[in-house]
Order: C-alpha cells, then structure tokens, then sequence
C-alpha cells in the first residue's frame, strides 16, 4: 500500500509539473488548472484512503468537513470576484497557505523537541509562513485601500534587518537548547508575524505586484519545510515549485522595471506623495469620442494601453467589441501589456482573456515597442506609469530608468482617465502635456461605450 501510495504521488507530482507548463499561455491556462487540480484531488484523497486506518471517525468528519467548507467558500469566493478584486483574492488566499505552513510547525513542535533537524525544519516553515501569513494581509489592505501605500517608521530598514536577525537568532537557539518549552515557539511564531507586517508597510503600492510574487514564493517554500517534515513527497514537490515559480517571477518583474529586489523590499517605490494635478506646467488638450472615432475610423494602425482603469471599470467587453468594430473596417488593432501594468502579475493578461481578446493580438514590452513609430492611433485606457516618459528623461523621478511602453513615438496619442490625479507610484504624467496627447475624461467604461456606438453610426 505504501508504494501505490507513492505512485499517486508520482503522478500528481507529474501533474503540478504539467499544469504549471500549461499555464505560459493563455490558451491552455484553463486546461493546466484543471490537470493540477486533478492531481491534488487525487494526492489527497490517496493520502486519507492510505493513511486513515487508524483514525477515529471524529477526525474524518473534521477532515471532510475542512475539506466540504474550504471547497464552498473558495468556490463561491472565485466565482463572484471581481477582476479588480484578484489581486486581493491572490493575496488573501496565499496568505492562507501561509498560514497553514505556520500551524503545521505549532502543532508538530512538541513531538520534534530534541531532534535538531527536524526541529530546524519546523521552526524555518514556521517563521516563512508566518511572515508570509500577516505580510499577504498586508498587502492585501493595501490593495483594497484600507492601509495607505507605505508606512515607513524611523530607521525602519535597520529596525526590520535587526528584528530578522534576531529571529535567526532566537530560532537558532531553540534548536541548539532543544528546549521543548512552548512559549519559546509562540514567541517565535508571534515574532515573526510581527516581522511579516513590519517587512510589506513600508512598500509602496506601485510594488506590490513584486510583493505579491514574494510572498507567494514565501508559501511555497515554507510548503516544502511541511513536506520534507512528513516525508511527503507531494508536498515537497509543491512547494518546490511555488516556490521556485515565485521567486523567478519576482526577479523577472524587478528586472522590466529596471530596480534590484532590494531596491524594491527597502526603497518604497510608492510612497513619493508629489505629483498631483498641477505639478507640472503644459496645456492639457481634450477631444471628443465623436472625433476619436473618426481618427480611429481612418487609421490604418491602432494599439490599446490597458491598465488598473480598465479593469476597475469593468470595461474588456467593451474593449474587445471596439477592437472587433475596427477589425471588421480593416483597421489593425493590437494591445501593448507592460509587465507590470494593473495589481499582480499578468493582471492585464487575464483581463482581456476574461473577454475573449485572441492572445496573439497581446504583444509584451519588447516586442511593441519598436511598432510605435508605425501606429497612427495609441488608445491608453487606464494605464499611468507604464507610459511616462519621466522614467527615461528625468533622473529625479523616482520611476526613472523604468522601462516602458514607448507611445510618445506613436502619431496620435489618447489617454482615457477619470482625472488628472497622479498614478499609484504618486508622481504626474508627462505624457499628458505632449503635443501629440488628447485626454479623454471619465469612466472607461462610458468612454469606451460611446466611442462604440459612435464608431456604429459611422457605418
């Protein structure tokens, strides 16, 4: 029975690997969820059928019970999000993981006390998942506006290395004594969700798309502590690989914004609070949607910037219809996805797939940017500090040597916002006062709906 057990590992193990290939592209994200999902299920339901037998029956009703609840209210949970609420919905449930990691090493402390490795085991997934944990709500208040962008104390980056290493060095203790005292534990485990809140407040908004990332690599590893505790190779596998995914994410959106990880955990990238309206001098040109649909109507090239606005104003469909409007009258329409556009990474992906935008029209950063110069017509719905030119020309801004996406080179610019107020890393736009830039104000979604039906009268 134990070698079947170990077979169902296998291929779950084979499944997570799998799923997570499928998830690179969007075609067969869907279908790389489902394969994961399918080898959880099963790992789970191997490990209670293998290991149950000596269980009392009051701890498989608790068991199915979890199991029954989690399902319900994860379930209704990721059935009724908004788009605009995702971020927050990855952040709280990868807390949840977290969290999970935090009470493995509670409850299995006690019957480690003695052994060193094991306890070193227990104690790292402990303090990683705690601080993973109170750090993911966190960012999670953040995110939904209840915590302001960054809270940053005096001397806070010495006061938060100090308060690491001296977790390092109470945990290092408590295996070396091999104390079985419980308050040492919770001390410990106390601590370090003080740490994870100490570690995401002074982040600034404009990051935590990097944070969230962080965090999720946090998860992973402090799974695979869990995993390697109980020789549970599926569990390690896991985390393995979250963590593993995460960390390369994170490094990989600290590279398109130009700035070292630490640069990001210590500077606090959001926190500038100049750029309002008025910071800058220039004149701001408005334009109608009746004369934006007429420019668009004869353009040969078009290429939509979405950003957050977009999707806080619910308007993909809308977006995709005006693409399909263009498309039918022979105009070529793309959209230009910065990496780090919206609250989490791929935010702008998973927004336009929601309305069924064919991915080969979703061109990243590097590729796009070379086709400006060639696009007559740059519809920026929602974005802001993916598009400023400050990142390229002003060394004082705190966003400079940030690549972007490069519209100024476009032929006609249009950029939809609500307002003149500065975006989330808090600085004003450039772009906004360049020749070749007409503002269009309001909700994107009504913005987008009457360009539609004044594209529609055109015909």
């Amino acid at each position: 029975m134990t070698y079947f057990l170990d077979i169902i590992y296998l291929i779950a193990s084979v499944t997570f690997v799998i799923g997570l290939k499928m998830l690179s592209h969007p075609e067969t994200a869907r279908k790389g969820n489902l394969v994961a999902a399918f080898g959880m299920v099963i790992a789970i339901a191997g490990t209670i059928a293998m290991k149950g037998h000596d269980v009392a029956p009051i701890i498989y009703g608790l068991i199915f019970g979890a199991i029954l609840l989690g399902t319900i209210v994860g379930w209704i949970t990721a059935k009724k999000v908004q788009m605009t609420k995702m971020p927050e919905l990855v952040s709280l449930f990868n807390g949840m993981g977290g969290a999970c990691a935090a009470l493995i090493g509670l409850i299995e402390f006690p019957g480690y006390v003695g052994q060193s490795s094991y306890m070193a085991v227990i104690l790292a997934g402990l303090v990683i998942g705690s601080v993973s944990f109170s750090g993911s709500m966190i960012a999670f208040g953040k995110l939904n506006g209840s915590l302001r962008n960054a809270i940053r104390l005096p001397k806070y980056n010495i006061i938060n290395t100090a308060v690491l290493i001296g977790l390092v060095a109470y945990a290092t203790y408590i295996v070396m004594s091999g104390t079985g005292n419980a308050g040492h534990i919770y001390l410990l485990f106390a601590a370090a969700l003080i740490y994870g809140i100490m570690f995401v407040i002074p982040i600034g908004g404009a990051d935590m798309p990097v944070v969230i990332s962080l965090l999720n690599s946090f998860t992973g590893l402090a799974a695979a502590f869990a995993g390697f505790l109980y020789g549970n190779q599926v569990m390690l596998t896991g985390g393995i690989l979250v963590g593993s995914a995460g960390t390369l994410l994170t490094l990989v959106m600290c590279n398109a914004m130009n700035r070292p990880l630490q640069n990001v955990i210590f500077g606090a990238f959001g926190e500038t609070a100049g750029g309002g309206e008025g910071d800058q001098g220039g004149t701001v040109k408005e334009v109608s949607c009746s004369d934006l649909a007429v420019l668009m109507n004869y353009s040969k090239r078009v290429m939509i910037v979405p950003g957050y606005g977009l999707a806080v104003a619910q308007a993909q469909h809308v977006i995709h219809e005006l693409e399909e409007i263009l498309n039918e009258r022979g105009v070529e329409v793309s959209y230009a996805i910065h990496p780090v556009a919206g609250r989490m990474p791929g935010h702008m992906n998973v927004l336009l797939a929601e309305s069924n935008v064919e991915y080969d029209k979703l061109k990243e950063m590097e590729e796009v940017n070379p086709e400006f110069k060639n696009t007559d017509v740059v519809l920026v719905v929602g974005a802001n500090d993916v598009v400023n030119p400050a990142a390229k020309t002003d060394p004082s801004s705190p966003i400079y040597g940030m690549p972007i996406l490069e519209v100024e080179d476009a032929k006609n610019i249009i950029v939809n916002k609500r307002s003149m107020n500065a975006g989330y890393a808090g600085i004003q736009n450039q772009l906004f006062f360049h020749d070749k830039t007409s503002m269009v104000f309001g909700d994107a979604k009504k913005v987008l709906t009457d360009l539609v039906s004044e594209l529609k009268s055109m015909s």
